[in-house]
């Protein structure tokens, strides 16, 4: 095979690769306007609601860490393909749900099932590309086709509920997935580590035992409850984790190696993915409700508001590996977390309804430095562990990016409705509109029901409240952002792009070599 063709066909395969990584985070922002709609449809309370939200997000983040282990035992390639037949099932079953349980059950399936694909995404682009320059673009690209699914979820979801009903949204996953069932097996290399031993069958339910609760007990707290069933799920999955992770000091073939945390340039990417993804998916649900609830557009429209931030990121994750020649890891990334602490100051100057430019500006600035930040961020990680670990190194890079937005969902949107909760308590409101002084989302899903003449009593004091909300989590993540530049420019000094490993067994270097990857006939 001749250089060009092997060239061209690694992109190949990295475009089938992008399908999944699309879909996945697409799926996880094409509710945040779909759901009043959904709400509605389906009579789902306030908690409901949040469950329809998060639970894919959730379960998503828990499981990958087992997906991303299982993957380096059984095969990327095959946990790729098998997660993508039973992501097609589950998605078909949310979309003609009939209840809000079914629903919420559906997601779950959906967010375990999604768990099997990004890791594997990931760490077979670290397996296809061996050459770092190339390797850096290709997970600059790869962190793109995240952001653009984020991106896309929304419009595309705002297209298909102006014509169809609100379970359309789910399908769009099926021809994806099939494109990828089709083109997998021939332009995917298999890589399996020969070594990795069997999986802890006790580390699975352990590692869910500790995300879980934790989860839980936000989800409570995002809804105002208080008390006992805030803080017992809370401490019951700290203590969980702590076994979890004791666990995997003592055990021969742990699902975590924890040797990796010995770098300090992986421990601090992942720090700085998980609370930089933490404000960006809180902030982003914050936004979307801003944008259907003060500012009264109807789902497709916000979407496309919100698609000149998506171009910013693209732009900065693509820049940043041609950036790295010129400017050292830790002060491009500490920058670019500055930009984004600038942006999210910007956006607490945002007066109120018809602000649409300073929000737009505002959130373009803040997306456009989460660039550097992601895809060097996720580089670092997955470059800095063995190749056999590369499975386990892009699980644990997915945990800290979904976990961090499944937590930025729950702890921003308990922030922004505590603060439009104190706001709205003096605010007198019609009979029949009382639901929108129960928290930011109640009101997204019940305001566009409401007749005029009762919009019209307390609507300022109502799109004020909001306001409030959204600068009390624009001014979290500027302190947060700036906090996190701090630790860049400490914790990143001096760190480099590993060259790739050539400590690879014979036999396992045959398996993943140009040749034998790129094989129609490989490994079927």
């Amino acid at each position: 095979m001749n250089a060009s063709r092997e060239h061209d066909t690694r992109w190949w395969a990295f475009a089938v690769l992008g399908l999944p990584t699309i879909l996945i985070s697409m799926d996880q922002s094409i509710l945040y306007l779909a759901l009043p709609a959904l709400s509605r449809e389906l009579g789902a309370t306030s908690t409901e609601s949040l469950w329809i939200m998060d639970m894919y997000g959730f379960l998503l983040a828990g499981s990958l860490i087992t997906m991303g282990s299982l993957g380096d035992r059984i095969g990327r390639r095959k946990l790729l393909l098998l997660g993508a037949a039973v992501f097609t099932v589950a998605t078909v079953v949310a979309a003609f749900s009939p209840t809000p349980t079914a629903l919420i059950v559906a997601r779950a399936a959906m967010g375990i099932a999604g768990a099997t694909l990004l890791p594997s995404t990931l760490a077979l682009i670290s397996n296809i590309f061996t050459n770092p320059r190339e390797r850096g673009s290709a997970i600059a690209a790869w962190f793109s086709c995240l952001m653009v699914g984020g991106a896309l979820g929304p419009i595309i979801g705002g297209a298909l509920l102006s014509w169809f009903w609100w379970g359309s949204v789910f399908l769009v996953g099926v021809p994806i997935m099939a494109v990828l069932l089709v083109l997998g097996p021939r332009l995917l290399p298999e890589y399996r580590d020969p070594d990795a031993g069997r999986i802890d069958l006790l580390s699975v339910p352990l590692s869910l035992g500790a995300i879980l609760p934790i989860v839980y007990s936000l989800k409570e707290f995002a809804t105002g409850t208080g008390g006992a069933a805030v803080w017992v799920p809370l401490l019951c999955g700290v203590l969980v984790g702590l076994i979890f992770l004791r666990r995997q000091q003592v055990i021969a073939d742990p699902m975590v190696d924890l040797r990796l945390f010995r770098s300090r340039q992986l421990s601090a990417s992942l720090v700085i993915l998980f609370f930089g993804s933490m404000t960006t998916g809180g902030m982003y649900l914050v936004v979307s409700l801003y944008l259907q609830t003060v500012e009264q557009h109807s789902p497709f429209i916000a979407g496309l508001w919100l698609l000149p931030s998506t171009a910013a990121i693209v732009i900065g994750s693509m820049a940043a590996p041609a950036l790295l020649g010129r400017i050292r890891i830790n002060h491009l990334v500490a920058a670019g977390l500055l930009v984004t602490a600038a942006g999210y100051l910007l956006m607490t100057q945002v007066p109120g309804q018809g602000s649409m430019l300073i929000l737009v500006a505002a959130f373009v600035l803040a997306f456009l430095g989460l660039g550097p930040m992601g895809a060097v961020g996720t580089d670092l990680v997955v470059s800095g562990a063995p190749p056999q670990r590369a499975g386990s190194a892009a699980s644990l890079s997915e945990s800290s990016n979904h976990l961090g937005i499944a937590v930025g969902i729950a702890a921003f949107g308990s922030i922004a409705s505590a603060v439009y909760r104190s706001r709205m308590e003096e605010v007198d409101v019609p009979a029949d509109s009382a639901g929108v002084k129960e928290s930011v989302m109640q009101a997204a899903t019940v305001v566009r029901d409401l007749p005029q003449e009762s919009l019209r009593v307390f609507v300022n004091d109502m799109n004020e409240a909001f306001v409030s909300g959204m600068h009390a989590t624009a001014w979290v993540g500027v302190g947060l952002f700036v906090a996190l530049s701090g630790i860049a420019v400490v914790a990143l000094r001096g760190a480099r792009t590993p060259q790739p490993s050539t400590e690879l067994p014979e036999a396992e270097a045959d398996e993943v070599s140009t040749a034998k990857v790129f094989s129609a006939d490989d490994e079927r």
